[in-house]
């Protein structure tokens, strides 16, 4: 898998995310936070509604591995749209069109950073676009930050989390 070094943040630790915008959380919660994953490994999805890409390979690539995992109380995955063009097109309702077109129950966050201008979670964590994986293992650090993630891969990262 190709790995490209100017980008992402691996084997640091996980900046907070500070995202606004939620939905899918678990009953009374109004936000998620790092805090509230400590200790589990967290998968960690970036996306845009409009993105090609993401459709074609991030979505099925995060449905595929959630899959596996989807019983493991220590495994948590997360969806956050990380908008950095098209504001008007891969909004907050656009997300949640998302979430319910791939059937997928876990939180999805909206991130169209605090100017409106570009996610903070891509700004903190050196993505380069969508579709854009992250890793956390259980210390709460970054075990892999990339493009382009193959499912297999991403359970064997998981397991040894």
């Amino acid at each position: 898998m190709p790995h490209h070094p100017q980008y992402g943040i691996e084997g640091q630790q996980a900046p907070e995310w500070d995202v606004a915008r939620w939905f899918n959380l678990p009953q009374g919660e109004q936000g998620l936070s790092l805090r509230d994953v400590a200790h589990r490994v967290v998968y960690l999805y970036c996306f845009q509604s409009w993105c090609p890409g993401c459709h074609h390979h991030g979505f099925p690539t995060l449905l595929k591995v959630r899959e596996q995992f989807a019983d493991d109380p220590n495994v948590v995955f997360v969806a956050i749209q990380t908008v950095f063009e098209g504001f008007d097109v891969n909004t907050f309702e656009r997300a949640q069109e998302v979430a319910q077109q791939y059937g997928l129950e876990i939180p999805f966050g909206h991130d169209p950073g605090p100017d409106g201008h570009r996610s903070l979670v891509m700004q903190r964590y050196h993505t380069a676009g969508t579709p854009w994986t992250v890793l956390i293992d259980r210390h709460g650090r970054v075990q892999f930050n990339d493009f382009r993630a193959d499912a297999a891969e991403m359970a064997r990262m998981i397991q040894d989390a």
